[in-house]
């Protein structure tokens, strides 16, 4: 019964957060909000809404390792299974923007994880510290989008009252699949006498993460397989610094020395990925390939650790 309810807990997380990019959306293109704007923002924290909802609700039932690892997990799993797939299946240019200023970012504020963790907790501070470097980044990105105007593509429109319909009911789907998934991986961990900590960086962080894997892939397919390095990375980006900042703020979280170490593979597959793309400024599928063996060679590791 555990399975089953955790695995309706993922399919709430997923089209939750569907509905609510799309109510979200038709609402801001009612509100004459630009489309970049969007993309930026409701887009963006709408395919992280599985890994917000899981990590919050985890730090509020006191539930520290899932809080810290569907993060550090969903974070690997997007640059080197999202990234990878997608190179693996078309190899692509990479963006001069994302190679600029997010591949560096992110890098950055994996390294200043890094030395959160050192101390062995994340405290309420360091939280607000990153919802803060969240601001900044958001600012940075609309001043710059407004700048250059280039303008995404028209989500269609709904009538107002659908489009609210829409908000509230995938708020409440993500919220509500957020705590059965945390709760049934608590319990699904205690039978298998595995720790919280493993459940996290496995099942919870590959299925918080299916909504980039989606979204990318299907980009992939038509063409546009270069937005999946931006989807992985921007999607990176918030998990550390609102997730796990929001996280910290509301209640401060323990941090295991597993979960340091699992930080400085982020780190270094963050790199990686970043010399790859920075490489004759592509991906390229072996690259791709390497990218999805190194994935499998980590998940091996956290099984005999």
């Amino acid at each position: 019964m555990e399975y089953l309810l955790l695995l309706i807990g993922f399919v709430l997380l997923i089209k939750g957060a569907d509905f609510f990019v799309e109510g979200s959306s038709s609402l801001a293109k009612i509100l004459k909000v630009p489309s970049v704007i969007i993309g930026l923002t409701i887009v963006a924290m709408g395919t992280s809404a599985p890994e917000a909802s899981v990590s919050i609700n985890a730090a509020l039932s006191g539930s520290n390792d899932i809080a810290i690892s569907n993060v550090v997990g969903s974070n690997i799993f997007n640059g080197l299974v999202v990234v990878g797939i997608c190179a693996f299946i078309s190899g692509f240019s990479t963006n001069r923007d994302i190679l600029k200023r997010d591949m560096p970012v992110n890098i950055i504020i994996t390294t200043i994880l890094c030395f959160m963790f050192i101390d062995g907790r994340l405290s309420r501070i360091e939280g607000i510290i990153l919802l803060a470097g969240m601001a900044a980044y958001i600012t940075c990105m609309i001043i710059s989008a407004l700048k250059n105007r280039e303008e995404a593509e028209d989500c269609k429109i709904m009538p107002l009252p659908k489009s609210l319909l829409y908000i509230a009911g995938g708020l409440i789907a993500v919220i509500f699949g957020g705590n059965l998934v945390v709760d049934k991986a608590c319990i699904i961990a205690a039978n298998f006498g595995v720790s919280q900590n493993f459940i996290g960086l496995t099942i919870v962080a590959i299925g918080t993460s299916l909504p980039e894997l989606v979204t990318s892939i299907v980009a992939t397919r038509k063409g546009d397989s270069g937005l999946a390095l931006g989807n992985a990375i921007g999607s990176n980006i918030f998990n550390i610094l609102f997730i796990l900042g929001m996280s910290a703020a509301i209640q401060p979280l323990h941090v295991l020395s597993e979960s340091l170490i699992d930080c400085i593979i982020l780190l270094a597959s963050g790199i990686v990925l970043f010399l790859f793309a920075f490489t004759k400024k592509t991906m390229s599928r072996w690259e791709g390939a390497a990218c999805i063996l190194m994935y499998v060679g980590y998940t091996a590791y956290l099984f005999v650790r």
